[in-house]
């Protein structure tokens, strides 16, 4: 199918594989989508700006830099900044079409039904598109398609004038007429409200005066409201301009009653001059996009409904209530919809978006027989190297990305790639823009029955892992999973079965990097030759994640299945032993700001007598090193601390320096390629097990 997406040479339309239907979510047939002249224009202009200049505009994301480069490095930090500058970015957020399919648990929708779709994330320009079911609204059989496609921009100035709360008979003066201040015009009319506008543009004054705006001021001439409203001035602003101008918000507050309310919808600085809003002692409120949910996973893809008893107006109830203003002639956009384009030349509508004349609103038209198809090949695929291993990945996600994938590309003499699997089809594409892979789907059963994939890469959010694993070894692929290796126990005992049955099985490797590492390479060659059990000590500096990260959620599983086994693999590593005892504690917070199941301390005894003792906590500060190993063992004393130093104290043992982590990324996909070769285990099964079932131990412990 085809999508738009943004890129470093501007706007693109790519061929891309089709989604499939998710639990929870509907498949759709894209008829007409609408560009957002505001949000959509300013990612396509940053995307031909130099890199300085866009961070000049981002310092949230230049500070992330920052500290991405202290704790990972500058060429892991370099290599994520060049993946994420080289990457296609979907782009889109308002559509209507037809529903195709719907996902398990959607029962209120059914194949043929129209409807609009909202959200960043998933109503993209796209001949097919699969939408949360809290994003999707039906359309009421006489709206025109075309003019639902309009939707969000509704919703969004729907919550506006919602959070400006006019009664009947008031004043409210609107701050910018493009298409969110014209609906705002006419939702505020249907509200029974006199209205006023402030816009530069006589055109589109003239077009809110058409649809019943009753008083027009220039903006240079904010005295004009007051003698509108008999020296009163007016009793709400809403501001749905976007400015890089500070005094357009102060502008607001001058024209605003005393007691007032001032609403801002668009994107202008908030730099308030308090003498503007304390005499007056104005409301000053935040309208946040299409309402009440926005924002919230829970809501919007785990599809959590506010009770409307206490959240009236959701984003999807401001969906259907526009819709129904537009089917009950309240609210029209035929005269504002004044350009319309096909998909294929979508970078003509964002060129005639940017120019002088714009037009106010423009859509994208979609053929009425669109060809989906889950699978699309590269015409430019690069072939590899004669013996390498010919690898396929499930789920190229930002790990991979950043992390893995300029690994991999390091690694040409080992790997030649296949296939890239993803749920969201441009992802898939664009890492096979990179690497040259062979094709691109969004069903992994596409990789895993690829005769032509010797292995197989998976990267996907942690509770697919297992079942994943399971389905690759089954078609017979090598396996890679990122840990965890799983979530539960029925899932561990299903693989161990598989091997257990099996008379001969391809080899399995748990994204266990840190026993690849150098440093711990050291390590474990100091304490090779003991002659006693040893203390090992591990501290780990997590830092806090907010508690509805989806790490923490069902798809993550928390933090000690998702990255604490880690840590019990290390140890099993150190030890070389089975795991005999294990116990756990976990600090029970005073507040919400910090979880239970991310501050713990555990306690392994191992076979050999050996103590393995993990702190892992979110209470302390990033700027402290995150990673800290002491080993206590026949009258020495190792230290590792974050992988980039190795000492140790009362032996001549000698260890690596870098000058970042170096946590052996780079090794274990060596040893991977190199085990498939060999027909060696980089680590024994028994080992990788363990590590799964003790993290299942402590949550049982510390749940």
């Amino acid at each position: 199918m085809k999508q738009v997406t943004i890129g470093r040479d501007g706007v693109s339309v790519d061929e891309v594989p089709a989604p499939g239907v998710a639990p929870g979510a509907v498949l759709v047939r894209v008829a007409a989508s609408c560009i957002s002249v505001g949000t959509e224009m300013s990612g396509v202009r940053a995307s031909n700006l130099p890199l300085w200049k866009r961070a000049m505009q981002r310092p949230d994301q230049v500070r992330r830099v920052v500290e991405m480069v202290r704790t990972e490095g500058l060429a892991r930090t370099r290599a994520a900044v060049d993946g994420r500058l080289a990457a296609h970015h979907p782009t889109g957020y308002s559509l209507a079409g037809t529903v195709i399919e719907v996902g398990d648990g959607v029962d209120d929708l059914a194949p043929g039904d129209r409807v609009a779709c909202a959200g960043s994330q998933a109503a993209h320009h796209a001949e097919v598109v699969c939408v949360p079911r809290n994003l999707v609204a039906p359309v009421p059989d006489d709206v025109p398609i075309a003019d639902a496609a309009t939707v969000t921009l509704g919703a969004i100035a729907l919550q506006g004038v919602r959070r400006a709360a006019p009664t009947l008979g008031e004043t409210v003066a609107v701050v910018g007429l493009g298409l969110i201040g014209q609906l705002t015009v006419q939702l505020l009319k249907a509200n029974g409200c006199r209205t006023i506008g402030i816009d530069p543009d006589p055109r589109r004054v003239t077009l809110a005066q058409a649809a019943g705006l009753d008083a027009a001021v220039s903006t240079d001439d904010e005295d004009h409201v007051a003698r509108l409203t008999h020296g009163i001035g007016a009793d709400a602003v809403i501001v749905t301009a976007a400015s890089p101008s500070p005094d357009l918000l102060n502008g607001a507050f001058r024209m605003t009653r005393r007691k007032g309310r001032v609403v801002l919808v668009g994107d202008v600085p908030i730099a308030i001059d308090r003498a503007e809003i304390y005499a007056k002692e104005l409301d000053f409120r935040i309208s946040t996009s299409y309402g009440p949910g926005r924002y919230d996973r829970a809501y919007e893809e785990a599809g959590l409904d506010y009770p409307v008893g206490y959240v009236r107006w959701t984003e999807n109830r401001n969906m259907q209530a526009y819709l129904d203003l537009m089917a009950d002639g309240h609210v029209r956009v035929d005269g504002l919809i004044e350009a319309r384009f096909g998909i294929d030349d979508a970078a003509q509508a964002y060129a005639a978006l940017d120019a002088d004349d714009r037009p106010l609103a423009a859509l994208l038209d979609y053929p009425d027989q669109a060809s989906i198809t889950r699978q699309v090949s590269n015409p430019a695929a690069r072939p590899g190297r004669p013996g390498a291993v010919r690898l396929s990945v499930i789920g190229p996600g930002s790990f991979f990305t950043g992390t893995l994938l300029p690994n991999l590309q390091a690694l040409s003499d080992r790997f030649a790639w296949r296939g890239i699997a993803a749920r969201r089809g441009h992802a898939a594409a664009d890492v096979v823009r990179m690497t040259g892979a062979a094709f691109a789907t969004t069903d992994p059963e596409e990789v895993l029955s690829d005769p032509d994939t010797d292995a197989v890469l998976i990267a996907t959010r942690h509770d697919s892992h297992a079942r994943l694993v399971l389905a690759a070894l089954e078609a017979g692929k090598h396996v890679f999973v990122e840990k965890p290796l799983s979530l539960t126990r029925d899932e561990l005992a299903a693989i161990e079965a598989f091997y257990r049955d099996a008379e001969s099985a391809p080899l399995l490797l748990t994204g266990y990097n840190r026993r690849f590492s150098p440093s711990a390479n050291a390590l474990a060659a100091a304490v090779s030759k003991r002659s006693n059990p040893m203390i090992v000590d591990y501290r780990v500096n997590a830092g806090q994640l907010p508690p509805e990260h989806w790490v923490h959620g069902p798809e993550g599983g928390g933090r000690n299945l998702g990255e604490a086994c880690h840590f019990y693999d290390l140890m099993t590593f150190l030890t070389g032993a089975e795991v005999a005892a294990v116990e756990a504690q976990a600090l029970r917070p005073a507040t919400g700001h910090y979880l239970a199941s991310d501050n713990f301390v555990v306690t392994l005894r191992f076979a050999d007598g050996s103590l393995g003792s993990l702190t892992y906590t979110a209470l302390g500060h990033a700027a402290h090193p995150k990673e800290r190993i002491e080993v206590y063992c026949d009258g020495a004393v190792f230290e590792v601390e974050d992988f980039m130093s190795f000492r140790a104290t009362g032996r001549d043992a000698k260890g690596p320096t870098s000058r970042a982590p170096a946590k052996g990324h780079r090794e274990e996909l060596i040893a991977f390629a190199d085990g498939i070769r060999d027909g060696t285990w980089p680590i024994p099964l028994w080992q990788q097990l363990q590590a799964a079932r003790v993290a299942l131990d402590v949550e049982d412990k510390i749940r």
